[in-house]
C-alpha cells in the first residue's frame, strides 16, 4: 500500500509533516475565529433566538409566501426541463447530421447559448418580451425564466446527446444500415435510445441544474422559493431562519428529482436487459 501511495506523490518527511500540522492548526484557528465572528454578528442582530422560527409554525407564512414560491419553482423547472430535453435532442441530432448547413446552424446555436450566463439570458429575454409585449404582464417573468433555462440547458443536453451517440460502437449504425433502415430511422430507433440511456446520469445532473437555476428568476421579479424566503425574512426580520428553510426546501426538491430520475434510469436499464439488448457488465450487475 505504501508503494502505491509513493507512486502517486512523494511521501513527506518529518519536517514536511510538522509543517503540514502547523498549517492545519493555523487554518483551524482562523476558521474558528471567522465562525465566532459570524456567530457574534448574528447574535447581535437577534437572528439566533427561538422566536425567529415561530413564523414557520403559522399556516399563513406557508400559504402566503412559501407554498406559492415552491409552486413557482416547480412550474418553471418542469417546463424548462421538458423544453430543454426536446431542444437538446433536436440540436444533438442536428450536430450529427450529414448536412453541413444543419451541423453549422446547430453547432453555432449550441456554442452561443452555452457561453451566455443564464442570468443574462433571463434579463435580456424579460426586456425583449416586455418591450414587444410577447406575453401578458403576469407571465413575463415566467416566460423569461423558462426560455433562458431552456436555451442554456438545451444546449448542454445537445452536447450530452452528441457525446452519447458518438460513444456507441460503429457496428450499431452499420448493422442497422445493413437491414435497410434509413438514416433517420437509424438515429431515432437505434442510436438515440441507447445514447439517452447511456448518458442518463449526465442528463439527470443537468435537470437538477435547471431546477436550481430557476432561483435566478428572483432578479426579474419571478415568484419562486428563494424570493419567497426573502419576503418572509423582510416581513418578519428573520433572514437567517428563512434562508435555512429555503435551503432545506431546495435540498428536498433536488433530492426528490434525483431519486425519481434514478428510479426511471434503473427501470430503463432493467427493461433493456430483459428485452435481450446487450448491456455493459457493470450495468447488468446493477440491474441484477
Amino acid at each position: 500500500m505504501s508503494d502505491a501511495v509513493a507512486v502517486l506523490y512523494d511521501v513527506p518527511g518529518p519536517k514536511a509533516v510538522l509543517r503540514y500540522r502547523i498549517l492545519s492548526g493555523v487554518v483551524a484557528i482562523i476558521s474558528l475565529g471567522i465562525a465566532f465572528l459570524i456567530y457574534r454578528a448574528l447574535d447581535s442582530k437577534g437572528q439566533l433566538t427561538a422566536e425567529k422560527w415561530d413564523p414557520f409554525l403559522e399556516s399563513t407564512t406557508w400559504t402566503t409566501y412559501l407554498l406559492p414560491g415552491i409552486q413557482g419553482t416547480l412550474v418553471a423547472a418542469a417546463l424548462s426541463i421538458v423544453f430543454a430535453l426536446v431542444l437538446g435532442a433536436a440540436l444533438g441530432i442536428g450536430r450529427l447530421s450529414d448536412h453541413r448547413v444543419v451541423r453549422g446552424i446547430s453547432g453555432t446555436f449550441v456554442e452561443v447559448f452555452r457561453a451566455v450566463p443564464v442570468l443574462i439570458l433571463m434579463i435580456f429575454l424579460y426586456a425583449v418580451y416586455a418591450d414587444y409585449e410577447v406575453f401578458k404582464v403576469k407571465y413575463l417573468a415566467l416566460a423569461a425564466v423558462v426560455t433562458g433555462l431552456t436555451l442554456y440547458n438545451g444546449s448542454v443536453i445537445a452536447e450530452i446527446v452528441r457525446a452519447g451517440v458518438n460513444s456507441l460502437p460503429k457496428g450499431q449504425r452499420e448493422a442497422a444500415s445493413a437491414l435497410g433502415m434509413r438514416k433517420s430511422q437509424v438515429m431515432l430507433l437505434v442510436l438515440l435510445p441507447q445514447a439517452v440511456t447511456a448518458m442518463l446520469p449526465a442528463i439527470i445532473s443537468q435537470m437538477v441544474v435547471a431546477l436550481k437555476d430557476s432561483a435566478l428568476g428572483y432578479v426579474i421579479g419571478y415568484v419562486e422559493v428563494v424570493r419567497s424566503g426573502q419576503q418572509v425574512g423582510a416581513f418578519y426580520s428573520n433572514y437567517l431562519p428563512s434562508l435555512v428553510i429555503v435551503a432545506v426546501i431546495m435540498i428536498i426538491i433536488n433530492s426528490s428529482l434525483t431519486k425519481l430520475a434514478t428510479v426511471v434510469e434503473k427501470r430503463l436499464r432493467t427493461g433493456k436487459s430483459k428485452s435481450g439488448t446487450p448491456v455493459p457488465a457493470e450495468d447488468a450487475s446493477q440491474a441484477a
